[in-house]
Order: structure tokens, then C-alpha cells, then sequence
């Protein structure tokens, strides 16, 4: 029988819109994808090169389960320069990627029946996570009028003697909001005031079209003690399918964190590490290569949307997503059961364009878009959407 934990756990929307979507085009259909969450871009020639060479020297033996030493140096390196942070090698673990770090994580604090604060819009895997180590989600409903960021009045009204950890996006998927210093502050504050840990997700820092970044560890000593950042490789170097991403924390947690991986896991792929190595050694210029690309498409899109009647949206300062307000056009459209989930439907079905439903990140009013495509096909693909949206206006 299967057990009774996956029964807590909803199947990931994006997952279900992907095998749509490759269902369609076996058809020979000609669709437009803005669902997906996976850089356009391909590794860097140079960290290529660097896993071919580790492959033909055989370098392709167990290794220490926090990941090879070179790596977390490097890693240490790249917080001190980029982020202002000061940490030793014991505080780095390199994980299967970002995903397996979060799950390191809420395995080595949380206790069953602990709450964890998830504030909406969340990323899709977030709140199984939590359940799957028996914790306890505690969504966070945040406003239009607040930039739909949290502050410590409104965490306030959530925390009980449960709380044990904030999850913290930024930048922000789905949104693509920003946290600035002044607001990182005041949160950061909040927690170490209420005994309650940070779980920082900055794996889209490097996309960030803001004057600067910062990293919610960097701002005192007692936050950054309280802080688990998690970070990767996977949107900064295009290097998705090598799976590898990394948690910071202070010592004690990152050596629960060590032996947790070391027995579900041992260690990622050795290969994997030697091109990461190379990525943040000898490709520093690559994420911002990207990063000018995604800001054109941003801005791209924005001049197409702007001209759809009655369509919001966030307007993104970080990562490849554009979150759109469709509430005006429930009066439009029969659908029974989620909103969100009747429009993308509908959208792929009529206009062969595929996005997220809003519901998958906790609000129902909302659709996600992807810009992490070629301008040529963003720019057909929101035309299309257009053009479906002025449609539901004459039926």
C-alpha cells in the first residue's frame, strides 16, 4: 500500500502542464510554451570543457558528502565578493540541486507538526515539501497595495508558538518582486526576535534588474545565524539537468544538513561540481549575459501587455516570470472548480499557448508567464493571449 504522507501531497501543476505540452507538439501542434521555468541558454563552454576534462582525468569517485572541497571554496569566494558574507568551508553543503537543499533543510529543523510561514504567491513545491517532513504550511494571504511583499505586521498576525521558519523568495517566483535592504531588515529583525528561522530561496539573485541584491544573511550577525540560503546553478548558469545547488547556514545546521544528504543521497554528481567550479571561477560575465537578455524580454513583454484591456500584473524586478491579475475576466468564462486552471485550459486549447495556473502558487486570480524564451516566441505567444482575451469580450 502507499503510505499515507503522499496522500498530502498535490501533484505539481507545472509537472501535469509539461507532459500537455509535449503531448501537443508530438501532434505536430504549433504551440507557444510560456510555462516553463528553464533558461533558453545552455551551459557555458568553459564549464563544459572543465566536465569533460574531469570525466577523461576520472574523476568519478565517491567524494565527501558537503561536496568537493574546491567547490565550496569556490562558493566561499563568490559570497564574499558578490554578497558581502564572511563563512567558513563547514558552513557549505552542495546538494543534487536547489530542491534537494530546501528538503535538507526542513528534514534537519523542522519537528513533526511545526509551522512553517509560506507567504502567497509561493513557489510550487514549497508547501509539499513541508508536509512530506510533516510539517505544517502556514500560508501568508499578502496585498496589491504592499507590493504583495510580507512586513513584520503582517507576519505578526501569523506566528504561534508552532513557528519555527519563514520561507523567503527573493527575487521571486512567481512574481518577480524584490526585496530591498530596508524591507530585508525589518523582517530579518522580526524573526530573530521571535526565534524564528530564515529559509532564504535566492536562486534567481543573479536576475535581478534592481541597482543591487541583497542577501537577507548579509545584513547582521544574529540574522545571517538564523538564515539557511539556498542558491544553485541551475538560472544563473543555465545548468539544470547537472543538478546542483547549495546551502549556507551556521555549523550546526549545516552538519545535520551533511548527514542527512549523506544518507539519502552521499554527495552529487562529481562531474557536476568540477563544471560548477568552473562556472563561478572562469564565467563570471555569463549570468550577466543573461540577465540583459531577460531584462529586454521583460521589457518586451510589458509593452504588449500594457495594451490588453483590463489585464494586471506584478510588475517583475527579478527572475524570468511575469504573474498576470485575469480577474476581470471570471464574468467571461464558464468554468467550474479553479479559475486559474480553466483559463490556462482554455488558453492552450484555443490559442496554443501554454502558462501556469495561478492556484499552483496559492492564488487562484493570477496565471504565470515565462519569459525565458526567445523574444520572437514571447512576443507570438502574448499575442496569442491577446488575442484569446478579446475573444472572451465578443462570445
Amino acid at each position: 500500500m502507499i503510505s499515507d504522507r503522499i496522500h498530502t501531497v498535490t501533484p505539481s501543476y507545472t509537472i501535469n502542464i509539461s507532459l500537455r505540452v509535449s503531448e501537443m507538439k508530438q501532434q505536430g501542434k504549433d504551440l507557444i510554451d510560456l510555462s516553463i521555468g528553464e533558461p533558453d541558454f545552455n551551459i557555458p563552454e568553459i564549464s563544459k570543457a572543465e566536465a569533460i576534462k574531469a570525466l577523461n582525468h576520472n574523476k568519478t569517485k565517491y567524494d565527501k558528502a558537503q561536496g568537493l572541497l574546491e567547490l565550496r571554496q569556490a562558493i566561499i569566494k563568490k559570497l564574499k565578493n558578490e554578497n558581502n558574507l564572511s563563512y567558513k568551508i563547514e558552513n557549505i553543503v552542495v546538494s543534487n540541486g536547489a530542491k534537494q537543499a530546501l528538503s535538507n533543510t526542513l528534514m534537519a529543523i523542522l519537528n513533526p507538526e511545526e509551522e512553517v510561514l509560506v507567504p502567497k504567491p509561493y513557489w510550487v513545491s514549497y508547501p509539499e515539501m513541508i508536509k512530506l517532513v510533516g510539517g505544517i504550511p502556514v500560508f501568508i494571504d499578502t496585498w496589491r497595495n504592499t507590493g504583495y511583499k510580507i512586513t513584520p505586521e503582517l507576519l505578526s498576525s501569523y506566528v504561534t508558538p508552532k513557528t519555527k521558519m519563514l520561507f523567503l523568495t527573493n527575487p521571486s517566483n512567481p512574481s518577480g518582486l524584490v526585496y530591498s535592504s530596508e524591507q530585508l531588515t525589518e523582517i530579518g529583525n522580526f524573526c530573530v526576535e521571535n526565534n524564528i528561522y530564515i529559509l532564504s530561496d535566492e536562486i534567481y539573485e543573479r536576475i535581478c534588474f534592481k541597482d543591487a541584491f541583497t542577501s537577507i544573511a548579509s545584513i547582521s550577525n544574529a540574522i545571517k545565524d538564523r538564515t539557511i540560503t539556498i542558491n544553485g546553478f541551475s538560472k544563473s548558469f543555465a545548468m539544470t539537468g547537472l543538478r546542483i545547488g547549495y546551502s549556507i547556514s551556521n555549523t550546526e545546521i549545516a552538519k545535520a544538513i551533511s548527514i542527512i544528504q549523506g544518507h539519502l543521497t552521499s554527495h552529487p554528481s562529481t562531474i557536476s561540481q568540477w563544471a560548477a567550479v568552473a562556472s563561478l571561477n572562469k564565467c563570471s560575465n555569463e549570468p550577466e549575459i543573461m540577465k540583459k537578455e531577460y531584462k529586454k524580454r521583460r521589457n518586451t513583454a510589458i509593452l504588449i501587455l500594457d495594451k490588453v484591456p483590463k489585464l494586471k500584473y506584478l510588475y517583475p524586478e527579478g527572475a524570468f516570470y511575469i504573474f498576470l491579475d485575469i480577474s476581470a475576466y471570471k464574468k467571461y468564462l464558464n468554468y467550474h472548480g479553479s479559475f486559474s486552471v480553466a483559463f490556462c485550459d482554455n488558453l492552450l486549447n484555443e490559442a496554443l499557448v501554454a502558462a501556469v495556473p495561478g492556484i499552483a502558487f496559492g492564488m487562484d486570480d493570477f496565471i504565470r508567464i515565462s519569459y525565458a524564451c526567445s523574444e520572437k516566441v514571447l512576443s507570438e505567444g502574448l499575442n496569442r493571449m491577446c488575442d484569446f482575451i478579446q475573444s472572451l469580450f465578443n462570445n
